[in-house]
């Protein structure tokens, strides 16, 4: 399945932070902003799970549900929340088999070593499951607010 601004963005089944399993269907109704970031803990990955933490609210306000998705098993992620307050789901795509649907499991460079893993990116699906905004190879520094103007202004 190829992901595409105007259709349904792919379903998928996951296991949350807090023990439940969440498929997006079940979010039917709210606008959902899906982020993809590579690994808990790191400084990156932490600035921008703060960074939505800190806007949790004005989602909130506009009837939008934050899911944050990494190859990070549950209790990582359990961690992750506690040690950072964060107010909403994390997700555990252990096998990357969500980051692939979403085209964002990518060939990685660091320190002259490749590797396969998440491209930080973010969707943004709105009320019926269609895909309305996708951001790849996101820079974290002011891209919280840009997902909260885009659903302000346009969802």
């Amino acid at each position: 399945m190829t992901i595409e601004i105007g259709k349904q963005a792919p379903d998928f089944k996951l296991k949350a932070n807090n023990g439940e399993t969440v498929t997006l269907t079940e979010f039917r109704g709210k606008n959902v902003v899906l982020y993809f970031y590579p690994k808990d803990m790191t400084p990156g990955c932490t600035t921008e799970a703060c960074d939505f933490r800190d806007q949790f609210q004005q989602f909130n306000d506009l009837n939008a549900v934050i899911l944050g998705v990494s190859p990070d098993p549950v209790d990582r992620h359990q961690k992750f929340i506690e040690k950072y307050g964060l107010p909403f789901l994390l997700l555990a795509d252990t096998d990357h088999q969500v980051a692939e649907a979403y085209d964002v499991w990518k060939l990685k460079k660091n320190f002259g070593k490749e590797y396969m893993g998440i491209e930080r990116s973010t969707f943004i699906i709105n009320q019926d499951g269609t895909l309305a905004k996708e951001w790849r190879k996101v820079q974290v520094k002011g891209h919280v607010e840009e997902a909260l103007s885009y659903i302000r202004d346009n969802l």
